[in-house]
């Protein structure tokens, strides 16, 4: 009797002490962070007939997708769950019906396995039709499912070939249903219709258009937004800038979106406080047909007008974007106590040289992108921006001095030699 009581007691602390454990850690799990979903990626590869066109590198433009597609391959993120899906690369005929239909899915989304896929990849000759409609609907409902990021990137060379089925409205019903996907585009050919098409497309979804030429743009520039899909997405805050410092919108460290017309320059202003470094950037996109030369300025100005540094960058012939940046250093500030350092307030004056023919709209104006960053500024700085003359004509005057030196150490020396010269 006294051993069947005394197991029961042990039973009774056993079950006990298992209940704790268990109550103990069932909020623990509860408090946990669910896991964040995989974001979704479909490549959708443009296979018509025209990809034969061997104008990519001395190669055919199918072999250059190949070669980029490999390269991608070895480099997606694993926590990226990617697809490929095609276009135009099963049915060789003439029937318009039939070649319009022509999409699948050549890897399903999903973890990737990288030999399958580049084996998948391998086999695709160029063969039919241009059904980027058609295509972009399946990619859509590929990707459905989840709370993820969805991110479409569409490589063609060409034109829809199927109408009215327009690819633009198709992406304005995709973004429609609200269900975050982003489409990206890259277009082959620096076609103008082949331009408008691929960029209206992007921008229904918030995506970008980019222009490739090259086997390594192409790689480069997918590899970019397939990584872009795995980090966490920034999203620009509009803003309309002023005609002069005076009234400038107040910016925090984001990115920024504002539009700027021909001959037309924006001002926008942040505060800088002493030992910040103020890092800034801005990208001019041409959303229309604009002449080829053209160039981007952006300038830190104190509220005085003095120019602090500048960013500028200029080019010829075509181009889809073109950026300019700068960096202020703020040296650090004695202070008494603990009284708080005041910040100064830089004005940013963003301004652009592109042109067009006097057919083309001025209005809207062109797409401006705007960065602005504070960071903790160098124990020593490192270039130009920290000894500009925006710091004070103290630079000038040590360059005067120099010359002024070496004037005199030079006159010094060519009477020298000639004293020299007449005595021997």
């Amino acid at each position: 009797m006294i051993i069947r009581r005394r197991l029961t007691v042990g039973v009774g602390i056993l079950l006990a002490t298992l209940t704790a454990g268990l109550g103990s850690a069932l909020p623990a799990a509860a408090d946990e962070p669910p896991a964040k979903a995989s974001p979704k990626v479909e490549l959708v590869l443009d296979v018509s007939g025209s990809m034969r066109t061997r104008d990519i590198d001395g190669q055919s433009r199918m072999t250059a997708a190949k070669q980029a597609f490999n390269e991608v391959l070895d480099a997606v993120p694993e926590q990226v769950q990617l697809g490929i899906r095609t276009l135009g690369a099963d049915y060789p005929g003439d029937d318009r019906k039939v070649g319009c239909k022509d999409t699948r899915q050549l890897y399903p989304v999903g973890p990737l396995d990288r030999t399958e896929a580049k084996t998948a990849v391998a086999t695709l000759a160029p063969t039919g039709w241009t059904p980027i409609g058609p295509a972009l609907l399946g990619a859509a409902d590929d990707l459905e499912g989840g709370d993820s990021t969805r991110r479409i990137v569409l490589i063609s060379d060409g034109e829809d070939t199927c109408g009215p089925l327009d690819p633009c409205e198709v992406a304005r019903d995709i973004a429609a249903r609200g269900i975050h996907l982003v489409i990206d585009t890259l277009g082959l050919v620096p076609n103008a219709k082949i331009r408008q098409q691929l960029t209206c497309i992007a921008e229904a979804t918030g995506g970008t258009y980019t222009a490739v030429q090259h086997t390594d743009e192409l790689s480069g520039r997918v590899k970019q937004l397939v990584d872009r899909a795995a980090e966490p997405a920034v999203t620009p805050v509009a803003t309309k800038g002023a005609d002069s410092c005076t009234g400038a919108p107040q910016l925090q460290p984001g990115l920024y979106t504002d539009r700027s017309k021909f001959g037309e320059h924006r001002w926008y202003r942040v505060d800088v406080l002493p030992g910040q470094e103020l890092r800034a950037s801005v990208s001019v996109f041409a959303d229309r047909a604009v002449n080829n030369d053209y160039g981007t300025l952006l300038r830190a100005v104190t509220v005085h007008g003095r120019e602090i540094v500048r960013g500028s960058e200029s080019g010829t012939g075509r181009t889809d974007a073109i950026s300019s940046g700068l960096r202020y250093p703020k040296p650090e500030q004695d202070t008494d106590g603990d009284e708080k350092p005041a910040a100064e307030t830089v004005c940013l004056q963003v301004s652009h040289s592109f042109s067009a023919p006097a057919s083309v709209k001025t209005a809207p104006g062109m797409p401006v992108e705007l960065t602005v960053d504070l960071v903790d500024g160098p124990d020593e700085a490192a270039d130009a921006a920290a000894f500009g003359l925006g710091h004070g004509w103290w630079l000038l005057g040590v360059l005067v001095l120099t010359g002024l030196i070496a004037g005199l150490l030079t006159g010094w020396i060519s009477r020298w030699r000639v004293a020299v010269w007449r005595t021997s």
